[in-house]
């Protein structure tokens, strides 16, 4: 295998990785830090910990990726965040 076919294998394999949809969750000034955590659990598997420290940055920082995959893994996941009241994209 040459340099250049080993180069664009890599920019290949990157560039997949990168394909990776991500929801972002969005603060708002409706829903309290529980319900926000206590959906992250149910709508994305997170630990408590994890949701909670999610929940921090998206109160301090104003919005955070909370959870990264497929778009059809994702979308019923964000869709069950929408319907809690939770200000969500998948990006």
């Amino acid at each position: 295998m040459s340099v250049q076919e080993e180069v664009l294998e890599e920019v290949e394999i990157k560039e997949e990785v990168n394909q990776q949809n991500e929801i972002v969750v969005f603060n708002d000034e409706v829903n309290t830090f529980d319900h926000v955590i206590d959906m992250l659990i149910a709508a994305c598997d997170h630990d408590p910990l994890q949701a909670e420290q999610c929940t921090m940055l998206i109160h301090y920082k104003g919005k955070c990726a909370v959870k990264t995959g497929d778009y059809d893994d994702l979308k019923p996941r964000c869709s069950q965040l929408l319907d809690a009241g939770i200000s969500a994209e998948i990006h």
